[in-house]
């Protein structure tokens, strides 16, 4: 059977970075075979054979020991050779592997709750791109007889391998480019919540000279969102910097690829300012980032190439790689998430950081905080020195994604009456521009923005806004949402 035909069968699909699906569906026989799907096409063009290592890992979500199981037995039985790596972040995870050329694959549901998980393919020197995705549905499975019961659960016990430690690596890559002062002076809380990288975020900072107090940990899976903040979490930051008067709040999503920063007053910074402030510290000459994040990137004027994709890494890698090739050096990117990519080595100081092209959530913060320091350490002074644009998003929830893509087609047939309808334009006033890139981009003539989109990775419709200040953009968001909650009756 081909994989297109499991993913049919099992609703367990790719999303915006990596098969996604209910826990539930993600049997072993499922993991198992997707597996051997992917190794199939990495063999089809030359990244795989009879003893190559694969380097593996996972989050801290409850089910993600499993289905790493069921991934380790499909490399062994398609004679590969599995490299545990422990449970560690992403990026520490694709550090590793790329640098040695070696496929990798990532057992994570990132942000999204614990009746959720993923596989996270990566191919040997980078992420999976949507063409591999493409050849990785059209492959053909069998299936080894016997080794899996009427529920699809193995039928004998598969031990991970012994661990690989590369953390020290994925520190040293921050304490070599930055030194060992880098955050000297800074009093840093880490919200370690259940993102795998909760230790080695504690172990970052304070190599760099900072002063990391963890807080926050849990020993329950909680599903934090960079885009949107839970308002829990809205309360803890406001609580701890009262309490610890910190110069910030560090914390990630939670496989660790996607950054969430506070300021000292507690106020989450987003992600794609957060984006920004690391590209003018790094001094891009190209930035790319999707279609939803912040417009304040153009109007900041450092970029020489500003180059806007749709949602999720791979198109983002795909874009920034080809803004490297045409000689724009050094090409970064990011997501709305803080998702920090580099296509391209950069040198500062006699330094060089290598080349990481996919989402990493260390390199934007720090590079955030070494940037405040011209402000007294206080990153609110900072981004005030940004174009005054400020986005926020939220989600619909258990909106089924197809009813999303038939409600956003609607509207799109007639943007400006059905805008009125929904209560947009009555806020905004005219429809002034609309961009289907990825989902529906509105653009009103007093310059707010309304985006709207399903969610590759859930059920649920991203809303995503955009305006001149925090308080009309707060409020925006509750238009547009208010709007689109109709649509789940």
């Amino acid at each position: 059977m081909k994989i297109t035909d499991w993913m049919a069968q099992s609703r367990v699909g790719f999303g915006t970075s990596g098969a996604r699906g209910l826990v539930v569906a993600m049997t072993d026989r499922l993991c198992f075979a997707y597996t051997v799907g992917y190794l199939k096409h990495l063999s089809a063009i030359g990244e795989f054979s009879p003893g190559t290592s694969v380097a593996v890992s996972g989050d801290l979500r409850p089910s993600t020991p499993r289905i790493l199981r069921a991934c380790v037995a499909a490399i062994e039985w398609m004679k590969g050779s599995p490299v545990f790596c422990g449970f560690v972040p992403t990026p520490a995870l694709s550090l590793y592997a790329f640098s040695r050329h070696i496929p990798s694959l990532m057992v994570t549901g990132s942000h999204i709750p614990a009746d959720r998980n993923g596989i996270k393919f990566n191919r040997a020197c980078g992420e999976f791109l949507k063409d591999d995705e493409t050849s990785m549905r059209a492959q053909e499975v069998v299936l080894p007889e016997d080794w899996f019961d009427e529920e699809g659960m193995l039928t004998h016990d598969v031990p991970l391998p012994p661990v690989v430690n590369i953390v020290p690596e994925y520190i040293s890559r921050y304490q070599d480019f930055f030194g060992n002062e880098a955050l000297s002076g800074f009093k840093l809380g880490v919200y370690q919540h259940s993102a795998v990288g909760r230790d080695v975020l504690v172990d970052i900072v304070e190599s760099l000279g900072g002063e990391a107090v963890p807080l926050g940990r849990s020993d329950n899976f909680i599903p934090v969102d960079t885009e949107a903040v839970r308002p829990e979490d809205v309360l803890l930051s406001k609580r701890w910097v009262g309490e610890g008067f910190y110069d910030a709040i560090l914390t990630t999503d939670g496989d660790s690829d996607r950054p969430l920063l506070s300021d000292r007053y507690g106020n989450w910074v987003r992600g794609d300012v957060l984006g920004i402030l690391a590209a003018r510290t790094l001094g891009a000459t190209a930035v790319t980032t999707p279609v939803s994040s912040n417009t304040a990137l153009e109007k900041a004027g450092f970029a020489r190439s500003v180059r806007r994709t749709r949602i999720g890494s791979p198109f983002v890698v795909a874009e920034m790689t080809q803004a490297a090739k045409d000689g724009f050096l050094p090409s970064v990117g990011y997501e709305a998430n803080g998702g920090f990519l580099l296509a391209t080595d950069v040198v500062q100081n006699g330094k060089t950081l290598a080349a990481l092209p996919t989402r990493d959530a260390i390199l934007p913060m720090i590079c955030a905080l070494i940037a405040a320091r011209n402000h007294g350490n206080d990153l609110a002074a900072l981004i005030e020195t940004l174009p005054a644009r400020f986005t926020i998003s939220d989600r619909l929830a258990e909106m089924p994604t197809e009813e999303s893509r038939t409600q956003i087609a609607i509207l799109a047939e007639n943007t400006p009456e059905k805008a009125h309808e929904l209560g947009f334009t009555t806020f905004c006033g005219n429809v002034q521009h609309v961009d289907q890139t990825d989902g529906l981009r509105i653009t009103f003539d007093c310059g707010d923005i309304i985006h709207l989109r399903p969610s590759g990775n859930a059920p649920e419709l991203r809303v995503y806004v955009e305006s001149d200040t925090p308080e009309r953009a707060a409020k925006l968001l509750a238009v547009g949402m208010n709007g689109v909650s109709a649509w789940r009756i």
